[in-house]
């Protein structure tokens, strides 16, 4: 057995008279408590001089554009700010050293201070809103960021050349319990019909991993003289945008595969059809439209899409089938404003995952709060169905949906599972493949500590944020909400 290492992720400030260092970038969310962000900063004891040691944890949303941030107008708010001064100390606000700080300032030397945040449970996760293609700057989100800086004072003029950014996500994992098992039915009864229709629908588990086939069970009984022409099931995405308003944002993001159409509103009257090769219509985006029951907003979720299953069940009959969706990132890229797991620039994310709450945590929380439903739709004939018009002129809500619809909504999780705990060691084979040294530092003659930079701006294609521009930081209270 070859040595063995403990990861610590490090970032140098440009000028490399600063180093952070961190256990480790994602922090769990445990419903009542969050992990603490602890960690270690390494001075240029000659750089340092009369100056203090400041470091900052910040949430942020962002929900607008980073062009459009003119006049010292920001769309973006800060719905949490704690500052520590590591250097030097303060006694009142002195905490006791985790095993990590213990280990590396012992490594580091007496240059190397320590700091410690906790992170409200109130707050949200990361996440990211997927930006549209012709979108630049940072996307809309939330995201949290750890800053390092030497100053006199926190108001005084940051330079990037001597601070360090690194951003950090709090994430959830599924709870080791499932909820119970999803199950909604809804009965109709319809004029000239003795007999109602009942429609059924479950899921095998509450709980779903990113990637997992999702399986829905519908059961269909047409006691009715009426014929179910259509049936359709959809996964589809809430994300409630928590801010000043609250505000809610659908999307589909898996569909039972059959026949598309496209329908686009151009005009009062005019109705355009498409295969589903054809590219879907963009010009109705500031329409409050909705058809087949998918949501046009205000983020540039339009997709009018529906995707109509062939399975049709007759008067006085009844039907039983399962369907097989999976929800995947991969489907969806095209979709502005989708919610997305918050992400470090260098590593691709999954569709977000749904927010656990604590119980009457709804009226506290800000941000993004993203949920799932399977949507169980039964088109019924009115006589038969022909081409779908629809006369409203744009700006106007109206609906293509027959209004002897049959629908139930299952909600469910999902999201990742808790991985295992990781030791304290981690094995170095002996003959393990050569890594970059221009990412990975190996030093395993003291403490057995393994360093490994953020390293950001290394990779090949992807640009800085716009963090060597000079700007001036506040000075906010513990937790500026």
């Amino acid at each position: 057995m070859g040595d063995k290492g403990t990861r610590v992720f490090k970032k140098a400030s440009p000028n490399g008279k600063l180093t952070v260092y961190l256990g480790k970038r994602d922090f769990v969310d445990h419903i009542d408590v969050v992990d603490p962000v602890d960690g270690v900063v390494l001075v240029d004891p000659e750089y340092l001089k009369e100056r203090k040691v400041f470091v900052t944890l910040t949430c942020a949303f962002r929900y607008g554009r980073e062009d459009l941030d003119v006049l010292g107008l920001t769309f973006r708010k800060d719905l949490f700010v704690a500052n520590s001064q590591a250097f030097p100390p303060v006694p009142e606000d002195k905490k006791p050293l985790t095993r990590l700080q213990e280990r590396l300032i012992k490594k580091l030397g007496e240059h190397a201070y320590p700091f410690t945040f906790e992170i409200p449970p109130n707050l949200p996760c990361s996440v990211t809103l997927q930006p549209g293609p012709e979108d630049t700057g940072k996307a809309c989100g939330v995201d949290y960021e750890v800053k390092a800086f030497c100053a006199e004072n926190l108001e005084e003029k940051i330079h990037k050349r001597n601070s360090v950014r690194l951003v950090i996500r709090k994430v959830q994992y599924a709870p080791e319990r499932p909820g119970p098992q999803p199950m909604a039915e809804t009965t109709r009864q319809f004029l000239m019909s003795d007999k109602p229709l009942h429609l059924e629908a479950s899921l095998d588990k509450e709980i779903y991993y990113h990637g997992e086939p999702i399986s829905v069970n519908v059961h269909v009984t047409n006691n009715t003289n009426k014929t179910v022409k259509k049936i359709k099931i959809s996964v589809r995405q809430y994300a409630d945008i928590c801010l000043f308003n609250t505000a809610q944002y659908k999307c589909p993001v898996a569909v039972e595969d059959a026949e598309a159409i496209t329908l686009c509103i151009l005009q009062e009257g005019d109705v355009h059809q498409a295969g589903a090769g054809m590219g879907i219509c963009e010009e109705v985006h500031q329409a409050e439209v909705e058809v087949f029951g998918v949501d046009c907003g205000q983020l540039g979720l339009c997709l009018m899409v529906a995707i109509i299953s062939s399975d049709m069940v007759a008067p006085s009959s009844t039907f039983c089938k399962v369907y097989t969706l999976t929800p995947f990132l991969a489907n969806n890229r095209e979709k502005r404003g989708l919610a997305l797991d918050g992400k470090l620039k260098h590593e691709d994310t999954n569709l977000a995952s749904s927010t656990l709450l604590r119980d009457g945590a709804n009226k506290e929380i800000l941000g993004i709060i993203v949920s799932y439903k399977v949507k169980v739709k039964l088109v019924v004939s009115r006589g038969g169905w022909g081409p779908i018009i629809l006369k409203a002129p744009l700006g106007l809500s109206s609906t293509g949906r027959d209004k002897s619809d049959v629908a139930v909504e299952l909600p469910f999780t999902l999201m990742h599972p808790k991985p295992r705990e990781e030791p304290v060691h981690r094995d170095i084979p002996e003959n393990e493949a050569p890594i970059d040294t221009n990412l990975i530092e190996l030093d395993t003659n003291d403490d057995d500590i393994v360093f490994e930079d953020f390293a950001r701006q290394r990779l090949k294609g992807m640009k800085d944020d716009k963090e060597d521009e000079e700007e001036r930081t506040n000075s906010p209270q513990l937790n500026d909400r």
